[in-house]
């Protein structure tokens, strides 16, 4: 299973700050299960693989949008103070 999810930020800094917050699942996987995420410019991408059960797959894919989604409301805060 293959998934690529990609997200386009109107500023490179907050696409950086996203990048950075998400890219230790790069590196916090079971062998079963391939994360990697990237960034060019404004946009980040995440390429999940998995070669396990569709459960892991998809609790992947939500822990990466739930981490992606407190990115971007704490950097939002931040903006606004």
């Amino acid at each position: 299973m293959e998934a690529t999810i990609t997200l386009e930020y109107d500023d490179e800094e907050i696409a950086e700050a996203v990048a950075n917050a998400v890219s230790p699942d790069n590196y916090k996987t079971p062998t079963d299960l391939t994360v990697t995420t990237t960034r060019e410019h404004n946009v980040v991408t995440t390429e999940i693989r998995a070669e396990g059960k569709i459960v892991t797959f998809i609790a992947t894919i939500d822990d990466l949008l739930f981490s992606v989604s407190v990115a971007e409301k704490t950097l939002k805060a931040v903006q606004q103070s």
